[in-house]
């Protein structure tokens, strides 16, 4: 399956023209949005931008987007991927958006009827997806200090799933591989407009610059 990850469009149609010409170009099966989809709302912009994308999307807020971002995200053609796990073309992908709760395993998660805790839900086939990178995975900061979660990493390090798709550090987009697990923060900015992952056997990630 071939996914176009992006983060942080924040609201501006010109990053949003930026996902639609890569849609054209290497036509995804999947589009994946790590949160900031707006800057501080509002929700019906959400759903005006994400309607714009003419292929399947999975969606989440980001700590940037307002409380209402999430029923913009529920009125429009995407999946809210936050606090879910959705199976797409046999790939689980299990979504955590805003910032990361201190006690991040024990986040719920609905799976169709069922909602159990994230450290059940997450295994190693998945593919996590939050607005926060891990701490020390392209989470670097433009002063040299890293923003990233440690409870994120700390969940990554013990479960070990297949991919995570995140953004929030706009200066550290890129790719990075911790043990089984692949990094991708797709974040738009200046240099990158995001990532096309090809999941298949293996994953493979090219930034797209």
């Amino acid at each position: 399956m071939k996914v176009l990850a992006i983060a942080d469009i924040h609201g501006s149609q010109y990053r949003l023209n930026l996902v639609l010409k890569n849609v054209t170009a290497y036509r995804p099966d999947l589009v994946v949005v790590c949160g900031d989809i707006t800057q501080f709302g509002p929700g019906e912009l959400a759903t005006t931008l994400l309607n714009q994308i003419p292929v399947e999307t999975l969606a989440l807020a980001g700590n940037i987007d307002t409380s209402d971002v999430d029923q913009g995200i529920n009125t429009s053609k995407a999946i809210n991927l936050h606090g879910k796990r959705v199976v797409i073309h046999g790939i689980s992908f299990v979504g955590i958006g805003r910032e990361i709760p201190a006690f991040l395993e024990d986040t719920v998660i609905a799976n169709g009827t069922e909602k159990k805790s994230l450290k059940k839900i997450l295994d190693s086939t998945s593919v996590l997806v939050t607005h926060y990178p891990p701490f020390k995975l392209q989470d670097k900061i433009f002063i040299g200090t890293h923003g990233g979660s440690k409870e994120l990493r700390s969940l990554i390090d013990t479960i070990k799933p297949r991919l995570v798709l995140c953004g929030h550090i706009h200066e550290d987009p890129g790719v990075t591989q911790t043990g089984d697990t692949t990094v991708v923060n797709c974040s738009l900015g200046k240099r990158t407009e995001g990532a096309i992952v090809d999941i298949n056997k293996t994953v493979k990630v090219t930034i797209l610059d």
